[in-house]
């Protein structure tokens, strides 16, 4: 119930069909799942495959576009230098990250964010609306669609990774 106070929605079709195309809301994906969120500090920036391309199936059979987004700063604030897979299972958590604060200040250190300086870039839309809806039970457009948006991502990653001075400033 708080979650939908707030404004989160369930990851469900329905959902999504009736917040982009019913109500012409906006809808924020992470396509790398919660893969993109458990990567190690060494794999910082390096874009892990977007599943089986959901959101590009949800974005044709509801006629709108795609803004990939890139940002840098994040995997900085938040650094991962190691899971442990016994904390994992005796919690229950889908990971259980030893990062710059744990294990000397315990469980908050999951709120211990360092500063960086976040810079995010807005890509071209990707239009999805030329296509018919029957284009989105294409798995190998959908799958093709989904890396060409990874790779339109990365580049602009590694393009902004090239240009930032300091984590810090900027």
């Amino acid at each position: 119930m708080l979650a939908n106070k707030i404004g989160l929605v369930a990851a469900h079709p329905a959902n999504a069909h009736r917040l982009l195309r019913d109500e012409g809301k906006l809808a924020l994906v992470f396509p790398e799942g919660q893969k993109g969120s458990r990567k190690l500090y060494w794999q910082r920036y390096k874009l892990r495959r977007f599943g089986r391309g959901g959101f590009v199936k949800t974005a044709i059979r509801a006629g709108v576009p795609i803004v990939p987004i890139a940002v840098v700063g994040a995997e900085e604030a938040m650094p991962i230098f190691a899971h442990v897979r016994a904390l994992q299972r005796l919690t229950g958590l889908i990971y259980f990250p030893i990062n710059h604060a744990f294990p000397h200040f315990g469980l908050a250190a999951g709120l211990m964010y360092l500063p960086a300086k976040f810079r995010i870039r807005f890509l071209e839309p990707v239009h999805m609306d030329a296509h018919s809806p029957d284009a989105a039970d294409d798995v190998a457009f959908v799958q093709q669609t989904a890396d060409d948006i990874r790779a339109r991502i990365q580049a602009a990653l590694n393009e902004m990774l090239r240009e930032r001075k300091s984590v810090w400033f900027g």
